[in-house]
């Protein structure tokens, strides 16, 4: 190491006194930094302010004086919240003198809900989530209706335009907030409908009784909700569409004189876990200590119940993992409790550590007993679990499986052929990949054979691969399995005959090339196919094969679920080295490997016939709740209107085979 390296480094010109200590006025450090105070500037933060609005509104409901919100979009891109609660103290506060609702409008750390006198199990905590709106807002108007009065103040960016005044009689009680979003602040101004109607849904549904409206003046569309049945409901909501394991959900509720929650959960046949968990009515998207000890309480009681029943291969030493046992869940807590923890001002993950031994204990306890009760359900949910166990092993094992298997595979090739023929009718409208110009360049580019050469297209779909090669081989040949494909493909290849690729129609060494791309994760046994390309490759002959992987070892198995909902057929998710072992293990050498990104809609993707609309769903629900280590490695955008752009990672290999 160098002494330069070494070094301290150099002092500034710039003396550091008491005259270099900064202090934010009011709301200026909200506008200097608002992702600190409400998560991004993107459209989450934007939609987050309006939350916020709806916490204290929903706060007024719990204390018993609120029964309707309403959520207006105004056609200049504001954006009201509405509530008949008590209205927001107008009179002079005793240490200002200022109106109290100026003080909390324009004062962080400044509300009613520190004591615990004016409100139990509050949503809002910190007394930053109404001043942050107004920081953040071009102009922003209070309506308060109290004492008799309608009061009005108006402000701009946080400061005070105009003094609280009474303009007059009111009947009621209430307030109204109003603003539009400072577009010097956020990448977009444009409130989603889609978004708002989710969150308003969500609060019927966790608090019976209360109506809210959502009203969009830009479409003149009015929504309202009003629902009865709690976390049961909302669970019922969610699995509306879905194919659920046994009919009755699981519902537990439990209560102490601080604490207490609302559980109700359900397996379904999806390959999603979807839990649905709010605090005091707010959504905890990143879970925490509620939602951690409903993890370990299901996993606890389901292995308990699967070895007291002999559930488990012993002789393999299977045993059921947290991540089988979620998979397919679907479930709806709400937790209510003093004083509750978040990891910051968007709450998006409870702290509690105590909660989470609570719920742990009272879950553990009552599921125990339902299965006991009713051995059915128990035995049920272990037979899902187990089958997630071996679908998270194929995957994970992909290239591998087949050599522990005791016996062949028997393939139901009418399965392949049916779906594949459905396919076909909107062959190039299901994706962008199948005609991506770059990636079938990439496909191109590799070949090395002389300009006579016989080129073989296995499951050529519609031959734009094959086609792909026209000029650098003599004769392009094609091979499917549906007559549909072929009739296509022969649109663009100089011969199609039709048959499988587990025994192909050809003589040992009848080819020069031998093409293909993102087929063997479909096939059971993939082994096989490649063994039969091998062999009717001449010796020296090339195999060019492209195949979509993952980034990396966290997002394989979510990738493994996103493509098994679009495609029923798909049989595992390759990882990288485990695709070069499978193609190296047939005894190919001289690996190449080509790495291609791609953009793909998955909107687009999934708009297809094989896929039906209660998989669409879980689908896009895979990609809005993906987690943290997924998003870290795997990229992919969420559009406001909810719309989905994921990024492929396409491995193309060149391959030989030994003279």
């Amino acid at each position: 190491m160098t002494d330069d390296l070494l070094a301290a480094p150099a002092r500034t010109a710039t003396d550091y006194d008491a005259s270099s200590i900064v202090v934010f006025s009011g709301l200026e450090a909200v506008r200097r930094n608002p992702s600190m105070y409400i998560g991004s500037t993107t459209a989450d933060g934007l939609h987050h302010l309006v939350f916020e609005l709806l916490d204290n509104a929903v706060d007024e409901f719990e204390a018993g004086h609120c029964r309707e919100i309403t959520v207006t979009l105004g056609s200049d891109g504001s954006c009201a919240v509405a509530d008949d609660g008590r209205g927001i103290p107008v009179d002079p506060h005793p240490d200002t003198g200022r109106p109290a609702s100026e003080v909390v409008l324009t004062t962080l750390h400044a509300g009613g809900k520190f004591t615990g006198s004016t409100y139990t199990h509050s949503a809002g905590l910190h007394g930053v989530g109404l001043s942050c709106v107004n920081a953040l807002a071009v102009w922003l108007r209070a309506d308060i209706r109290r004492d008799g009065g309608h009061h009005r103040q108006e402000f701009a960016r946080g400061e005070p335009l105009t003094e609280a005044t009474r303009l007059g009689p009111a009947e009621g009680t209430g307030t109204t907030i109003a603003f539009r979003p400072d577009p010097d602040v956020f990448d977009t101004t444009e409130f989603s409908a889609r978004a708002l109607t989710s969150r308003l849904q969500e609060i019927a549904f966790l608090h019976p009784g209360l109506i809210v409206r959502l009203a969009d003046e830009r479409t003149s569309e009015h929504t309202e909700f009003r629902f009865d049945g709690g976390v049961r409901a909302f669970l019922d909501r969610l699995n509306a569409d879905a194919s659920t394991i046994y009919p009755e959900p699981v519902v537990v509720t439990a209560k102490t004189e601080k604490v207490g929650f609302d559980l109700a959960f359900q397996w379904t046949e999806g390959y999603t876990e979807e839990i649905r968990s709010f605090v005091n009515g707010v959504r905890t998207d990143q879970g925490g200590a509620h939602v951690d000890g409903i993890r370990v309480a299901l996993a606890n009681a389901i292995n308990r119940f699967a070895t007291a029943h002999r559930m488990l291969d012993e002789r393999t030493g299977e045993r059921i993992t947290a991540v089988d046992i979620l998979e397919g869940l679907t479930a709806v807590v709400s937790l209510r409790m003093d004083s509750p923890r978040f990891d910051g001002q968007t709450k998006k993950r409870l702290q509690n550590p105590e909660v989470g031994a609570f719920v742990q204990d009272r879950v553990e306890r009552e599921f125990t007993h339902r299965m006991e009760k009713d051995e059915e359900l128990g035995r049920r949910v272990v037979a899902r679990a187990l089958d997630a166990t071996r679908a998270r092993l194929a995957a994970r094992l992909a290239s591998r499986t087949a050599r522990f298997q005791r016996r062949e595979l028997e393939i139901d090739y009418q399965v392949y052929q049916r779906q594949f023929g459905i396919r076909s009718r909107n062959w190039h409208d299901s994706c962008e990949w199948l005609t991506d110009e770059g990636l079938l360049k990439q496909h191109a580019e590799l070949a090395d054979v002389p300009p006579d050469a016989r080129m073989l297209d296995v499951c050529c779909g519609s031959g734009v691969v094959g086609n792909s090669f026209r000029g650098k081989v003599g004769e392009l040949i094609g091979l499917d399995i549906t007559p549909e494909m072929v009739e296509i493909a022969s649109t663009r290849l100089d011969r199609v005959d039709q048959g499988t690729v587990y025994e192909l129609p050809y003589e040992d060494a009848s080819f020069d090339l031998v093409v293909t791309r993102e087929v063997l994760h479909l096939l059971p046994q993939p082994e096989r196919p490649v063994s039969e390309i091998f062999r009717v490759l001449r010796p020296g002959g090339q195999f060019i094969v492209g195949q979509i992987v993952p980034f990396a070892e966290e997002d394989a198995f979510w990738m493994y679920r996103v493509f098994k909902k679009k495609q029923p057929l798909l049989y595992q998710m390759f990882r990288e080295q485990d695709f070069r072992d499978l193609l190296l293990g047939a005894g190919f050498t001289d690996v190449v490997m080509k790495e291609y990104l791609l953009w793909e809609s998955i909107d687009t993707w999934i708009d297809t016939h094989e896929t039906t609309p209660a998989h669409r769903q879980e689908i896009r629900r895979l990609f809005y709740d993906a987690p943290p280590e997924v998003r870290a490695v795997h990229p992919f955008e969420v559009d406001a209107d909810g719309s989905i752009r994921d990024q492929w990672r396409w491995c193309v290999y060149s391959l030989r085979k030994p003279r």
